[in-house]
């Protein structure tokens, strides 16, 4: 694997523990999404990571199934249930190239589609309506631009042209994504590296047409 690749750096922010996106719990805005009856029926939980996101909606009984590019991602992921005691799926995938059998009710993306540029977002929209059956609602959590923070952040216009012809975007609204400050984020974040916070980002749900 070339060491600058995209896969092969996301396999060294898990092997050594430096993806601050990881916080031992999931996000809050899942959370509420859960609490308010937005998460419904089979779930995928695109871009799973450790899989917080799995394990906390399996524990509640949701037919989920989380899964990532990162081999050592779904690795940590499957010891993480282990660990918690709750029987989660995972599975190595590509987002890109999603199953065409549209079995999912809800998919969840916390955290991935802001890394995709032009063409890959394209590709990725496309797996994702191909994966969905109609009705189904797409909940997209992204790192905003709109204030300091930290990894790739998109402005609402990028959510809001991606899903076209074939989606409808019922609602996009700001909210935040909760992790670990990095060393090269500190000065712009006034805030120790290591820290846990909240930045700004945006939440959309699209339903499949």
């Amino acid at each position: 694997m070339d060491a600058t690749s995209p896969l092969a750096r996301f396999e060294n922010a898990y092997e050594s523990g430096t993806a601050p996106w990881i916080i031992g719990e999931p996000q809050p805005a899942v959370v509420e999404l859960e609490q308010t009856g937005l998460i419904r029926g089979s779930v995928l939980d695109v871009g799973c990571g450790t899989g917080e996101h799995t394990i906390y909606l399996a524990r509640l009984g949701y037919d989920v199934l989380g899964i990532d590019f990162s081999a050592s991602a779904v690795r940590l992921a499957r010891a993480n249930a282990a660990a918690h005691g709750v029987a989660a799926r995972f599975e190595v995938a590509d987002a890109q190239r999603l199953p065409t059998e549209p079995t999912y009710e809800t998919v969840l993306d916390s955290a991935l589609f802001h890394i995709f540029d032009d063409a890959d977002r394209a590709r990725y929209v496309r797996s994702l309506h191909g994966a969905c059956q109609p009705g189904t609602l797409v909940h997209v959590l992204a790192l905003s631009d709109i204030n300091p923070g930290f990894g790739p952040r998109i402005s609402d216009t990028v959510i809001r042209n991606a899903f076209g012809a074939g989606w409808v975007l019922e609602q996009l609204r700001e909210s935040t994504y909760r992790g670990v400050v990095p060393e090269e984020a500190s000065a712009e974040l006034n805030l120790p590296a290591g820290t846990v916070t909240d930045v700004a980002a945006w939440l959309a749900r699209i339903r499949r047409r």
